[in-house]
């Protein structure tokens, strides 16, 4: 079937292409989104009637998709899910769980905007593809681990938690001596610091010598 773009579809071509697709691509998901028309004689006069207001509704929507792609240029998100010792998960990390994780960012995408370019089934880092516009798409990456302090200590290993890792175990030991030693530091500085009561009796007592030495004085 020959449709015209309304605009441009990845490995398809760009607005105002007539290209030849499968009949089942064309009713299912070109047409019915808006995102061509049969490529008919009426249907092509209409769309070059049309051509210069599509063109300059298309530019704005891509720049207002760029303005938000710029904004989150280096997002990375954290995804919370169950798995077994070697890392594979119980499931996997779906379209949804990045809209999830995205809008807790602060920002809103749908479903049919994110793009995996293979399964995520395993822990670690993966990216993910959000494409805010035909013309504009920024990249997401996804933490996933299995609980909040996994994913911090992910974060700072830069990979995936596998096993008996001895070097998450480093970075948890390094964190509680750093926690031990803040609170040895604490509790020094408060057995350095004068006491209230001391301090005063002592100057009470330099003060009353004072007085004593005065008054033996002679005239």
């Amino acid at each position: 079937m020959e449709v015209v773009l309304l605009e441009r579809i990845e490995k398809l071509g760009q607005m105002g292409d007539v290209v030849n697709v499968k009949p089942g691509y064309a009713r299912n998901f070109l047409l019915p989104q808006k995102k061509a028309l049969r490529a008919t004689k009426t249907n092509l006069e209409h769309f070059e009637g049309q051509r210069q207001q599509l063109e300059a509704d298309n530019l704005k929507r891509r720049n207002e998709a760029q303005s938000v792609a710029d904004r989150m240029d280096g997002l990375r998100v954290v995804v919370i899910r169950s798995a077994g010792e070697s890392g594979q998960l119980y499931g996997s990390v779906n379209a949804r769980d990045i809209v999830e994780a995205v809008s807790e960012a602060g920002f809103t995408v749908t479903r049919e905007q994110v793009i995996a370019d293979r399964p995520t089934k395993a822990l670690g880092f993966h990216e993910f593809r959000i494409r805010l516009h035909p013309e504009v798409e920024t990249t997401v990456i996804a933490n996933v681990a299995r609980s909040e302090e996994e994913a911090e200590i992910q974060a700072k290993l830069g990979r995936a938690i596998v096993g008996d890792d001895e070097d998450e175990q480093q970075v948890i030991a390094a964190e509680g001596a750093a926690h031990g030693e803040a609170e040895f530091l604490e509790s020094e500085a408060v057995e350095d610091a004068p006491k209230e009561g001391a301090h005063s009796s002592e100057d009470a007592s330099a003060d009353l010598g004072q007085e004593d030495q005065k008054e033996e004085k002679p005239d």
